[in-house]
């Protein structure tokens, strides 16, 4: 399938499998690895539920870390202190597709021989400094293809598996927990139910939407790398009203995102308002996990979430999209409006 040989080249070559959903591939990952009642995975507090489900549908127990105030990723040294003789595994976001600091954190997991998991949803086609592109990474990598990532087919996602130990217990969880892949490459004369799976494969429709989309990932990217560097000329300097990314533009991101970080909640509650009002959105976007009600019933916080507490409720994120276009000098000009009359 064409898509899935465009996903395993773009993300370093890892075996790609294609799942309905961001969600699935992460859900696909804690199956292959093991993950069970007594185990615990780090995860940032700062991301989406999804992390946290597929670790909870496995009956284990996630467990929050801080992170980093210039990206908003995973911070390893939060990640270190975290790790107790129950820790099977870390997810690390690469949080509006800025690579987390890979190097640190697969150096601390070798360690300790815990499993990495890349959660790549906003990261496609995105690196780092030296071009290693996220996927690359980690024993198990997840994309997202849904509406609101760089790349889409309406609703879809991937699980690269680099882990070449791991990949015959991949092909059965994803063939609903049979051995059909061996049975195709004529391994057995038959094939039956022979572990746990589910059914987690994209439909042949959402994969040729999405062929399509990653035939054109380099020009998608480019034209949001193109309005990302608009914002950034636009506002870097604006360091007394709010914080702009502190990332590059050559630092490899992928354009996925451009947040702003307010001086406080009641200020961001103000701008967001003002906004509206010249008829652009800036949403915010996580509330923590560590503070939501699900992730009290069912993980736990490890040290101080300073970061998190601190920015979560002070972000929002300005509109970026390819055909944004000159759209994208309304919404600077409303920034800088806004700036001036508070």
């Amino acid at each position: 399938m064409l898509s899935r040989k465009l996903v395993s080249a773009i993300s370093g070559g890892g075996a790609a499998f294609l799942t309905n959903s961001g969600t699935a591939a992460l859900e696909l990952a804690t199956l292959i690895i093991g993950i069970g009642p007594g185990d615990e995975v780090i995860v940032p507090s700062f991301t989406f539920s999804s992390v946290a489900n597929a670790i909870v549908l496995r009956g284990a127990t996630p467990v929050f870390v801080d992170v980093e105030p210039q990206t908003l990723n995973l911070d390893p040294a939060c990640f270190e202190a975290a790790i107790t003789s129950r820790t099977r595994a870390v997810i690390a976001v690469h949080y509006a597709g800025v690579l987390c600091d890979m190097d640190r954190i697969l150096g601390i997991a070798r360690h300790h021989g815990i499993a990495v998991i890349e959660d790549a949803a906003h990261a496609i086609g995105a690196h780092d400094a030296t071009g290693r592109p996220a996927g690359s990474f980690g024993d198990f990598a997840a994309f997202s293809f849904h509406f609101t990532k760089n790349i889409t087919c309406g609703e879809g996602g991937a699980l690269i598996v680099n882990d070449a130990a791991a990949l015959p217990k991949a092909e059965i969880a994803f063939e609903k927990g049979t051995n059909r892949t061996a049975f195709f490459k004529g391994a057995v004369d038959k094939y039956s139910w022979v572990d746990a799976g589910a059914s987690f494969i994209l439909s042949e429709l959402n994969a040729a939407m999405l062929a399509g989309q990653l035939e054109d990932l380099s020009r998608i990217n480019e034209g949001r790398l193109s309005l990302w560097a608009k914002y950034h000329a636009a506002f870097s300097a604006m360091a007394e009203r709010f914080i702009a990314p502190s990332v590059g533009i050559d630092s490899g991101h992928n354009a996925h995102m451009f947040q702003l970080i307010l001086p406080t909640e009641a200020v961001q509650e103000d701008f967001i308002v003002f906004m509206r009002g010249r008829g652009i959105t800036t949403p915010f976007h996580y509330v923590p996990l560590h503070s939501s009600i699900a992730g009290r019933k069912f993980g736990r916080a490890n040290g101080s979430m300073a970061v998190t507490d601190a920015m979560w409720s002070r972000l929002v994120r300005l509109p970026l999209y390819p055909s944004l276009g000159d759209d994208v000098h309304r919404v600077i000009e409303a920034v800088t409006e806004w700036t001036q009359q508070t």
